[in-house]
């Protein structure tokens, strides 16, 4: 009996010897208040700004108040699933989106979850949503274009690679056209686009995904999108999931363009999201760190030095102005962050100008550094003689006939260039299409085609010069120069082809 007993003594020692269990503490809290998509917890003392929380049922959450005794959480799945009184955990993980060229071609959420069905992504990398910018020293200047295929806008207002314009103006006038034609203008470049779509309908981002597809342009193209419908938390992460992309790609020493549209929803969402947390609300209802909001999105946009591997981000926020309000809160704040804004007007886009790009307002800081020597030959006087004639065209409006001869030819060749700036959606031109044409103007080569046969010149032009020149236009391409024998055999072709010109 004596023998039992020890052999089971022993046996538990064994046992307590052998016992290897690993214990992790988990920071748990409770659920005292729930409603609008937003939960106070209690408990969780050691969670982070930012992290996700886990409430069970496949339904996460990101805690953003940080109180004494309350946690403040935006609810990221359906929030009717949270009741008062459920159990909370701390993952230990800051919000993070998957990254890597699996994304490249497909349609996700700002978790980096697929909506295309197209299948699962097959990436095991991912990077924290929220990340500080780089510093001043790890930058270099802006000097590389970005051919965005418009062209008022690459010979105007000139986009770098690692630059931050503003695309600002009213609702319909062409915003996420000029941002879709630049990304459609990358195919077969070294490009990488993402398109972050925020508070948009279902409906208009699938016909964006449409129109990039028809265009072959999804090939280097990301879409993140958080929709009308999807939560406010959502659609305030949706900006970083896809800045957290880009920055991926720069790290390698990539190049991408990431279009935000648009931010003035973006700031919306965070206005309710900060309201339900009974954040102090300041001008117009928007928290007092509304500027940082965007400030520490957009400065992510960088151009690296070669020392720190050369990528570049160049970002186009877009933001919707009310009744043409540049001076507005949100407008401003942003204005002031970008290096420069494309502004459309309502009037030009209704009285058929389009692209709708107001030359007076519209600006680029970065300016001729960013643009091809070909495009700056070519362009340089386009900007003040489209100023100088849209202050004439004021004046001439009470009749041209007291105008003396230089004025008419003046306000001639202003309405000639407006005419040539007018451009299609979806057919971005390449650089050496675009020096043509410029080309034609600027040298008054078509001060005796007839306004309304312009558009129809511009095409027959180019596919001559295609046909019967294309070694004018491989010599552009290659070079991004305009040398003056290139010059003077363009001026030939053109003077050549006028007279077979039928209009």
């Amino acid at each position: 009996m004596a023998t039992r007993g020890q052999d089971i003594v022993s046996l538990i020692k064994r046992q307590i010897e052998e016992f290897g269990g690993d214990l992790a503490l988990v920071d748990v809290g409770t659920v005292v208040q729930v409603g609008d998509g937003v939960a106070s917890i209690q408990g969780l003392q050691g969670v982070r700004s930012n992290e996700l929380l886990d409430f069970g049922n496949d339904i996460l959450g990101l805690a953003l108040n940080l109180e004494s005794d309350i946690v403040g959480a935006a609810i990221l799945g359906d929030p009717n699933a949270v009741k008062e009184g459920d159990r909370v955990q701390s993952t230990g993980r800051i919000i993070q989106v998957p990254v890597g060229d699996a994304l490249i071609g497909r349609v996700v959420d700002p978790l980096g979850r697929p909506l295309d069905g197209k299948g699962s992504i097959d990436t095991t990398s991912t990077r924290e949503v929220e990340k500080v910018a780089p510093n001043v020293v790890s930058r270099q200047s802006v000097d590389q274009p970005v051919q965005t295929g418009i062209k008022s806008v690459d010979s105007m207002i000139p986009i770098g690679r690692g630059q931050r314009e503003l695309i600002i103006g009213d609702r319909s006038t062409g915003k996420t056209a000029i941002a879709l034609d630049t990304i459609i203008n990358q195919k077969g470049g070294d490009l990488i686009c993402i398109y972050v779509a925020i508070g948009q309908k279902q409906g208009k981002v699938a016909q964006v995904v449409g129109s990039l597809e028809s265009a072959g342009a999804m090939e280097h193209t990301i879409v993140v999108t958080a929709g009308a419908s999807d939560s406010a938390p959502l659609q305030y992460i949706a900006p970083y999931a896809g800045c957290a992309m880009a920055e991926e790609f720069m790290d390698q020493g990539k190049d991408v363009l990431i279009v935000y549209d648009d931010l003035t929803k973006h700031a919306w969402a965070y206005r309710q999201m900060s309201l339900l947390l009974r954040r102090p609300a300041g001008r117009e209802a928007y928290p007092g760190d509304i500027f940082y909001l965007h400030s520490r999105l957009l400065e992510r946009s960088a151009r690296l030095d070669e020392a720190s591997g050369g990528g570049s981000i160049t970002a186009l926020p877009i933001i919707e102005t009310q009744a043409g309000d540049v001076s507005a809160y949100i407008p401003t704040n942003v204005i002031s962050i970008t290096d420069g804004q494309i502004y459309l007007e309502p009037e030009l886009f209704n009285s058929g100008i389009r692209p709708a790009v107001n030359v007076g307002l519209s600006v680029s800081r970065v300016g001729g550094a960013a643009q091809t020597r070909a495009i700056r030959k070519v362009a340089g006087q386009l900007r003040l003689s489209l100023a100088q004639y849209r202050e004439l065209a004021t004046f001439a409006q009470f009749g041209t006939a007291d105008l003396d001869a230089a004025t008419r030819a003046q306000l001639a060749q202003g309405q000639l260039a407006t005419e040539v700036l007018k451009q299609g959606q979806y057919v971005p031109l390449s650089l050496a299409d675009e020096v043509v044409i410029l080309f034609a103007v600027n040298e008054g080569l078509m001060t005796d085609v007839e306004i309304e046969k312009v558009g129809a010149f511009e095409q027959e032009l180019l596919r001559y010069v295609s046909a019967n020149h294309p070694d004018i236009l491989s010599s552009i391409t290659e070079t991004s120069d305009i040398s003056d024998e290139v010059s003077a055999n363009l001026t030939k072709a053109i003077n050549d082809f006028k007279p077979t010109f039928t209009g």
